[in-house]
């Protein structure tokens, strides 16, 4: 399959109110829901196309909205590996899809990225005393809402349907497997678990 017609054979197209969602804009609505997600996946691509998804983790508020068409997202401390920053200075073209717990319904936005060391806003951004180091400020150019299907069918607010934790590998074992660490898994997960518990923000 190479075209969008041999697609559409497959997949009919959709009704025309599934088009005129996008409202390419933050309405009260969507403020309300932005206000009140604290997890957030931020979607970028380089020039040549490769793609990235990064969560991100605050508590539900900590993205601003600062006008009808712009958002910001604070940077907290990570892994240094800056994938999505590297990407935005490539291609500024990201998309954000904004969770809230035991919500089925999840917000889309997709708009264009730059990257700020320093605003007024950023003092709005300070969580737990930290002012952040860089914000990713976004110009809105397509939002819309996205039905409850894919959560319904995954029943992924149903702690009876989540799988046992003992049951999945942890961050250190796959570390130690991945990486050829010599240090034991358990050492591992200490030190990661310390870690995220010093240095969140």
């Amino acid at each position: 399959m190479s075209t969008e017609a041999e697609l559409r054979e497959i997949v009919e197209e959709p009704s025309q109110t599934l088009w005129d969602k996008d409202i390419a804009r933050i309405d009260e609505h969507a403020r309300t829901i932005i206000a009140h997600s604290p997890f957030v996946l931020l979607a970028t691509s380089n020039s040549e196309g490769t793609c990235d998804v990064s969560p991100r983790g605050d508590p539900a508020g900590s993205v601003l909205v600062l006008d009808d068409h712009r958002l910001a997202l604070a940077d907290r401390p990570g892994n240094h590996r800056i994938d999505s920053f590297r990407n935005v200075l490539h291609n500024p073209h990201v998309g954000l899809l904004f969770l809230v717990p035991g919500m089925n319904e999840t917000l889309r936005v997709n708009g264009r990225a730059t990257l700020v060391s320093d605003a007024p806003f950023f003092d709005d951004l300070t969580v737990q005393g930290k002012r952040p180091r860089l914000a990713v400020l976004i110009d809105v150019e397509e939002l819309y809402m996205h039905c409850a299907k894919a959560f319904l069918r995954s029943s992924l607010w149903n702690p009876e349907t989540w799988p046992d934790r003992k049951s999945l590998p942890t961050l250190g074992r796959i570390a130690k497997d991945h990486m050829g660490i010599e240090n034991s898994a358990e050492a591992i997960d200490e030190g990661l678990a310390l870690d995220a518990e010093t240095n969140r923000y």
